[in-house]
């Protein structure tokens, strides 16, 4: 009995081994997103971080549930200090899950470097259309008030190159650094919820 409620603490969801490995995430992500740079001089508010590399690795590594626990609770970390009362960090928060969540959820039930890529383009294209919405009706209100409507007119086309390149850039680092990190991993010290690798 003491064995089987050892394993459980262990392998299970929430298992102690998981949790450190989530809360190294956390503290990844939020770290990473601190390193944020522009990339079109004509928008400077559009910042490139890669803070979501972590949570799209905790997605695929552990499931999307804690993707998406990852996500929260590193946005979470971002309130201290923030200016936007939580607004901000709720926009990030919608932005990122619609991003991970579509391939992650696919990885769990079909696996194969195939699979991954096909469903992170789609979720490009989905977290871009999302982060559209997101800035229109959340970000640019919050920021610029009365004139959100015109500056998001004029800034529309840098807006959807911006988030393309964001969201594939993620993808690329994530799944450069998933082999190296699910090998690591499945040495047993952790219930990963991918048990095969990209590429097998």
């Amino acid at each position: 009995m003491k064995k089987t409620s050892n394993q459980q603490t262990a392998g299970g969801r929430f298992g102690i081994r998981r949790l450190v490995l989530m809360a190294l995430f956390i503290a990844l992500s939020y770290v990473v997103s601190r390193l944020e740079f522009p990339i079109f001089p004509a928008t400077p508010y559009f910042k490139m971080d890669f803070g979501n590399v972590f949570i799209l690795l905790t997605g695929f590594l552990l499931g999307p549930v804690e993707g998406v626990i990852v996500c929260v609770a590193k946005e979470a970390l971002r309130l201290i200090g923030s200016s936007s009362s939580g607004a901000g960090e709720v926009a990030n928060i919608l932005m990122a899950c619609s991003f991970i969540l579509l391939p992650t959820i696919v990885y769990r039930y079909k696996k194969g470097i195939k699979t991954v890529i096909l469903t992170l383009c789609l979720a490009c294209f989905i977290g871009t259309g999302v982060a559209l919405l997101v800035n229109r009706f959340i970000v640019f209100p919050l920021y610029m008030g009365e004139a959100a409507a015109a500056t998001f007119k004029g800034a529309f086309w840098f807006a959807v190159a911006f988030n393309l390149i964001k969201t594939a850039s993620v993808s690329l680092v994530s799944v450069l650094l998933y082999k190296r990190l699910s090998y690591f991993l499945k040495s047993g010290a952790v219930s990963l919820e991918g048990d095969k690798a990209y590429g097998k």
